[in-house]
């Protein structure tokens, strides 16, 4: 069957069978992805038993909750980011905070602090280096935005998320900061791992099919926001780790990886109020004012909420 039979085969299937108002846009990306997928089982002459087996997959994937975790396992959410980057160099828009993804893992409604929180709960204390990390909000012309506002979200030492992993505390290592008047925000938190796609479930069993490891750096997630703004989704990834340009989500990035230094000094050390030596990282957000002639920043997407 050729393409331009299989187009006219799809176009009687969803467009000639419309009898009642019609979402043009909904349409119109059916028709493509329908006509694309035919037009894969034909080339690769996908059989049936495949076909059955591959939504079975997505149907297992969805129950587990992981594909939020495929999408960037495949590449797609990085393929937006780059998007969202040719779209915003092509509006004049340069320089910056680099973006980056999201992932599937965010929580809205963790607490607010004004200038500084400190995010962990104390129960690793005794395993993990604290971390102090601060920094400047600021917008496109270098001048600070107070008030801006940075949430921000880890993993503990287990690689597990507060919300998600229920043996946490509510809304450990979460929070969101306001900065103050002269655009600076200051966290205490504890240094975070790298962490994998769950063993058994149906991302790493993907991923083990194409001969990947499944494997991310450790890295600390953003949100930035300022009035006037456009919404900043990045995170940092922590200097020196394995799987730091080696990470299954596509998610590092130049300009995403400051330096950590580790602070044995043992009169900076008593000064921070602690008994052992810890890390720190200063991290500046550069913000892009909004502008008409750029796509929306924000992402509409269900995230969970507590």
């Amino acid at each position: 069957m050729t393409y331009n039979e299989i187009d006219t085969l799809v176009k009687g299937w969803i467009i000639d069978k419309a009898e009642g108002p019609v979402n043009a846009r909904v349409q119109q990306v059916v028709v493509r992805l329908v006509g694309d997928l035919c037009k894969a089982i034909a080339d690769l002459d996908i059989q049936p038993s495949e076909f059955w087996k591959g939504l079975e997959y997505m149907s297992e994937a969805g129950a587990r909750n992981e594909l939020g975790l495929l999408a960037p396992g495949l590449g797609l959410e990085r393929f937006l980011d780059i998007r969202a980057d040719e779209a915003e160099a092509k509006a004049g828009l340069t320089g910056g905070t680099p973006r980056t993804i999201e992932g599937p893992l965010y929580v809205a409604g963790a607490p607010e602090s004004q200038g500084y929180a400190r995010l962990d709960d104390g129960s690793e204390s005794d395993q993990a280096e604290v971390l102090f990390m601060q920094g400047t909000v600021r917008g496109q012309d270098g001048q600070p935005l107070p008030g801006a506002r940075v949430e921000v979200w880890h993993c503990n030492l287990l690689g597990n998320y507060s919300f998600f992993d229920k043996s946490q505390s509510h809304f450990n290592l979460r929070r969101t900061i306001i900065a103050d008047g002269a655009g600076r925000y200051q966290l205490r938190s504890i240094l975070p791992v790298g962490y994998a796609c769950p063993p058994d479930g149906t991302t790493q069993r993907l991923l083990d099919q194409l001969g990947r490891h499944g494997h991310r750096p450790a890295h600390i997630h953003f949100f930035v926001s300022a009035a006037g703004q456009r919404k900043l989704t990045t995170q940092i990834n922590i200097d020196g780790d394995e799987y730091l340009w080696d990470d299954f989500a596509f998610a590092s990035r130049e300009g995403l990886v400051p330096p950590v230094r580790h602070v044995t000094s043992p009169q900076q050390i008593a000064a921070k109020g602690l008994q052992s030596p810890y890390a720190e990282i200063d991290f500046d957000f550069q913000l892009h004012a909004e502008t008409p002639v750029a796509p929306e920043a924000v992402v509409e997407r269900v995230r969970a909420a507590a």
